[in-house]
């Protein structure tokens, strides 16, 4: 590995940014912890604080309800809003942080696809008293099937079974069982109580037989891999700059932000899908030139021969190139009000291109009680997970979702209205899964 490339991986690795997302049923406590976190790290600023402690005295309450930092943008949802994550932003000396809070309601399944879909973990409630229950499982499937590296088991409510060890281990024993099953790779299973603030921030002195971290501290300390030799080098064009003047008469760069890997000056690329291949001339960020450029940087790449490249093209390494298909198997989770149906007509949105495009079987959906597949269902409704066969107008440049969160994830849009109808994920859906068998029938399509 040459000497930049070296420096660049310290320089990522180096990073402290973690972006999270949390989840849970109705009722378990996810305000709570949410706010206890923000609180217990100083994260709560003083007029927002003294707001909370107010509205808890007026509601008889002698200690702030931590909860009604978050309750605003639970009651926005309550009015109605499809899709609405809210996004938390705090630091400790030692990493910063970007939390997705997603709603808990079965209804929102859809909303933590949104949250987690960026995320690198996922922190899970459970109330103790309640245990595993479907939405759960639910929370768990939707991790397991965006690759979320790491999962939190935050089992809460300790204080109201007693801080008792054997309610917390049967719990834990259950969940990582059924999340190690979709191929889920680490799940850290801690003891809490949001309210009383046990093993969220600091460590509880109600439960001397658990040694492990807390919340904060696990968050802290968990490893965020950017080792760039395992990334796949993805640049989708956005947009083709050519200034045409005195200063710069024959100027043409591409813009865009690079959605993994690494980029050289020097490097051939090939562009699909039209298969051309080229030499990096150049790359300008920030307006001055550099020899390297990683993801996620916004930069314009200048190529050794004018090739017809246009928005939604992608340049890839020639030698490490995604291959092209027309013909698309993916798991979907399906986020519209109204149903998706087979031989539906829509817009599929990949990185910066999008195509028209026919869904032509639905072979399966997913039940999340028994992790069974559900033959041949003919439509997805909302919160639905299942398989989808979709045949595209164009080729398309899609990776496996398990290679590449970036480049291989798609949006299906409903070309009348421009509605975000279901979130794709192409290749296998669970790491332990086998291929659902299809066969296709190309009978009626029209492209």
């Amino acid at each position: 590995m040459s000497t930049s490339t070296e420096q660049l991986s310290e320089q990522l690795a180096a990073t402290t940014l973690l972006r999270f997302a949390t989840a849970g049923s109705v009722d378990d406590g996810k305000s709570t912890l949410v706010g206890r976190l923000l609180h217990d790290s100083k994260s709560v600023l003083a007029d927002q604080l003294e707001a909370v402690e107010h509205a808890s005295r007026s509601r008889g309450q002698a200690a702030p309800d931590l909860a009604l930092l978050t309750d605003g943008l639970r009651a926005e949802r309550e009015q109605g809003i499809t899709i609405d994550v809210a996004y938390r932003y705090f630091a400790t000396p030692r990493r910063r942080f970007i939390l997705a809070d997603t709603p808990g309601h079965v209804q929102y399944t859809r909303n933590m696809v949104t949250g987690a879909s960026t995320a690198e973990l996922a922190v899970v409630l459970v109330d103790a008293r309640n245990g595993v229950v479907e939405q759960t499982r639910r929370h768990a499937a939707v991790a397991a099937l965006l690759r979320v590296p790491h999962v939190v088991l935050a089992v809460n409510k300790m204080d109201l079974v007693d801080y008792r060890e054997p309610v917390f281990a049967a719990i834990a024993e259950e969940f990582t069982t059924y999340a190690s099953e979709l191929g889920v790779p680490e799940i850290t299973a801690i003891p809490i109580s949001a309210l009383a603030g046990d093993n969220v921030v600091e460590p509880s002195a109600n439960m001397d037989w658990y040694g492990g971290p807390t919340v904060l501290e696990h968050l802290e300390t968990v490893p965020v891999s950017h080792d760039l030799r395992a990334c796949h080098a993805r640049f989708p064009v956005q947009y083709v700059i050519r200034p045409q003047t005195a200063e710069h008469p024959d100027y043409r760069g591409y813009a865009g932000q690079i959605a993994a890997g690494a980029f050289r000056v020097g490097e051939q690329v090939t562009v699909l899908p039209s298969g051309r291949t080229s030499t990096i001339t150049g790359i300008d960020a920030l307006g001055e030139s550099v020899d390297i450029a990683w993801a996620p940087q916004s930069v314009t790449i200048r190529l050794a021969d004018d090739i017809d490249i246009s928005r939604g093209d992608l340049l890839a390494p020639s030698g490490d190139a995604p291959a092209t298909t027309q013909d698309i198997e993916a798991t979907v989770c399906h986020v519209a009000d109204h149903p998706l149906a087979v031989g539906q007509r829509v817009l599929l949105k990949h990185t910066t291109r999008t195509v028209k495009a026919i869904v032509k079987e639905i072979p399966s959906r997913l039940t999340l009680d028994d992790l069974s597949q559900h033959p041949n269902p003919g439509q997805l409704v909302a919160n639905d997970i299942g398989r989808v066969v979709v045949r595209t107008a164009e080729p398309l440049a899609l990776d496996a979702y398990a290679d590449s969160r970036r480049t291989g994830s798609f949006l299906l849009i409903d070309p009348a209205d421009g509605t975000t109808l279901a979130a794709g994920m192409a290749g296998e859906s669970f790491a332990t899964a086998k291929a659902v068998a299809v066969v296709a029938d190309e009978e009626g399509w029209d492209f």
